[in-house]
């Protein structure tokens, strides 16, 4: 059974790019189904789509690389060869390890960050939920659950971790010499957003505004915090009155026109505008950072801030990539395993035929009226000849070379202890 994982996330490739390959969570179940048609034999599927990373995660009976990379062409409508110099491939072992390191946080921006788990364990039910999972990704995801799991218990790789909501806030504080005369907008109400929202709060904040595409959600995530919620729809109209933005939905076409912000500006009378785009494919229209007075930001353009506290984590991923070692070794043992599932099934299905002809002779047998010593002595003799047959015939046959490997197969299958 072969494995192996294509992707590209915010090392490999910017954000426009990154964009084009975003799924939504409504659209991954047909996604599942579409490229597992595109593939030629038995195989097993899942997809994790994050703000920072795309990547198909497959097993099947033969690497199918070029059934992937194209598959995943045609989806974000853009040339093999450029998607090619901005993916990476790795298979077997490899696809085990990023696996594992994935899901620990080893590979995230935010180096440590717990969010990814969270997201990985919803792209492996998805999965299973289409009917896109199998044994074999299915071992790997649980595998790499577990690793995560006591890479988190035993390291302190999660310490001192710098998450994208503070760093937000650091980077408006550059901005407003006082958070708490600021008035604060939140386009969405997923996880992101309310992370953000609590370290924002955390400052005291003039107003806190919610906006998303669900009134309940908005409501009760404002109410939370003291805050209060306006409808989507009334974006463009309301942008003037905040001092920072926030975005992070799920849409796939900007919520933030370059328009809205040059009105919301000009009715600002040159009072700045902060605003961060964290969500992929992006809630604002990347022009908007060309304004003078408009401050955008990108969750690409985050890295910087929330690189400065990763030199104290360094001791913690060493112990952690140890665990992964170890995870990742257990799991290629379990794979090469498995490839002796179709001949072990093959060996139980021959020694079953050969049973069942023996009961059908010792029932003929008895039926004839012989002895119960009789027909047992028959039985466990054609059972016996069944068995040896095979051995005897290679042990016997003329070539030297091969008869000396059948001597040492049948003394180590027959004749231990």
């Amino acid at each position: 059974m072969a494995v192996w994982t294509l992707g590209l996330n915010h090392r490999t490739a910017p954000i426009d790019l990154r964009e084009r390959f975003a799924f939504a969570s409504d659209q991954l179940a047909s996604s599942l189904q579409g490229l597992r048609r595109s593939m030629a034999s038995h195989k097993e599927v899942a997809i994790l789509s994050t703000c920072n990373r795309t990547e198909i995660y497959c097993a099947g009976d033969q690497l199918q690389w070029h059934q992937t990379l194209h598959w995943l062409a045609d989806v974000g409508q853009s040339p093999v060869e450029t998607l090619q110099s901005h993916i990476y491939r790795l298979e077997g072992g490899a696809s085990a390890r990023h696996a594992f390191r994935v899901a620990c946080g080893l590979d995230s921006m935010v180096l440590g960050e717990s969010q990814i788990l969270g997201q990985f364990k919803n792209a492996v039910r998805l999965a299973a939920d289409s009917g896109a999972l199998g044994t074999t990704l299915n071992q790997l995801f649980q595998r790499s659950f577990a690793v995560a799991k006591e890479v988190r218990t035993v390291t302190d790789i999660g310490a001192h971790s710098i998450s994208m909501a503070a760093a937000s806030v650091r980077l408006a504080s550059q901005i407003f010499e006082n958070i708490q005369n600021t008035q604060v907008l939140f386009v969405g109400a997923g996880e992101m957003i309310e992370l953000c929202v609590a370290h924002f709060a955390a400052q005291s904040p003039q107003s806190i505004t919610i906006a998303n595409r669900s009134a309940d959600k908005a409501d009760m995530l404002a109410a939370m915090h003291g805050g209060r919620s306006i409808a989507l729809a009334d974006l463009p109209s309301r942008l003037q009155d905040f001092d920072v933005v926030i975005s992070c939905t799920a849409s796939t076409l900007p919520l933030i026109g370059l328009g809205a912000v040059q009105r919301a500006l000009r009715a600002r009378k040159n009072r700045p505008m902060f605003m961060v785009d964290l969500a992929v494919p992006r809630d604002i229209e990347p022009e908007v950072k060309k304004l003078s007075g408009a401050y955008l930001y990108t969750i690409d353009d985050l890295t910087q801030v929330i690189q400065s506290g990763q030199a104290h984590r360094q001791e913690a991923v060493a112990e952690a990539e140890l665990i992964i070692d170890q995870g990742v070794q257990k799991f290629m043992t379990w794979l090469e395993q498995r490839s002796a599932v179709p001949l072990i099934q093959q060996l139980n299905l021959q020694a079953d035929a050969w049973r069942q002809t023996e009961l059908s002779r010792a029932r003929k047998r008895m039926e004839q009226g012989q002895s119960i010593d009789s027909v047992m002595e028959a039985l466990s003799m054609g059972l016996m000849k069944k068995m040896l047959n095979g051995p005897l015939r290679e042990i016997n046959q003329p070539d030297s070379a091969q008869r000396e490997k059948a001597l040492v197969a049948v003394k180590q299958f027959f004749l231990h202890d």
